[in-house]
């Protein structure tokens, strides 16, 4: 079996060509038609990606729902006007309404690995790292303030920030960020990287008018200031 998936849309132009194109590779496939159906399925199975229809009323709001409450990977499908909108809702990945079976396939295997990743044994507390008042659980991605609440991050969050980390105190290029961050598909011109830094800002409470952790560097990149070292 290589995963759970859950459809979420209503509509059979959508939904349909999405399951055709992950049945034959060994995916296991739901469709719900409605919020509830959606629920209950993530509720009672063990569901690793939603492929969401962005053309439902509330997609931006469920997206940011199951974003802060679960670690399933969210791939929302709709039109290219609303890449950026889902992104920056907390979505792992936008494809674009009519989906390229290969593509899907691929953006399915590769978040899914992601999000259900194989992971070797190792010593306790090594997947913590401590960095400027916060602490990083890299096995659940999850932040924690210094008074102890927890941020869940997205993968692209994840992701970005562990780039940071392994490279504090150097200025990194847009280009840079892009080439390092795994399992993305860049645009020319592509915002996407500065959606991310926007959003990791936000749940560092980093605020962006006086950045102290991640800093702009006009006409250059980003630069992190927090030194990351393990957890005691």
């Amino acid at each position: 079996m290589t995963g759970c998936v859950l459809i979420a849309s209503d509509d059979p132009q959508v939904h349909q060509p999405l399951r055709m194109s992950l049945d034959p590779h060994g995916f296991e496939v739901h469709v719900a038609g409605s919020v509830d159906q959606a629920e209950a399925c993530l509720d009672g199975a063990t569901v690793g990606l939603v492929l969401l229809d962005a053309q439902w009323p509330d997609a931006l709001a469920l997206t940011r729902q199951w974003r802060e409450r679960s670690e399933v990977g969210i791939i929302l499908v709709g039109d290219d006007g609303e890449r950026l909108a889902a992104l920056e809702g907390g979505a792992d990945d936008y494809l674009i309404h009519p989906v390229l079976p290969r593509e899907l396939v691929a953006r399915a295997r590769n978040l899914l690995r992601r999000v259900q990743p194989t992971r070797p044994l190792i010593q306790p507390d090594s997947h913590l790292k401590r960095f400027a008042g916060w602490t990083l659980d890299t096995d659940r991605r999850r932040l924690q303030a210094g008074d102890g609440r927890e941020t869940l991050l997205s993968h692209g969050e994840f992701q970005l920030l562990n780039l940071f980390m392994r490279n504090s105190g150097l200025t990194l290029s847009r280009d840079q960020l892009m080439d390092q961050l795994r399992n993305r598909e860049w645009l020319p011109n592509d915002r996407s990287i500065d959606v991310l830094v926007g959003r990791l800002r936000r749940k560092l409470h980093d605020n962006p008018a006086e950045p102290e952790l991640i800093i702009t560097i006009h006409g250059a990149g980003y630069l992190f200031t927090g030194a990351a070292s393990l957890a005691a």
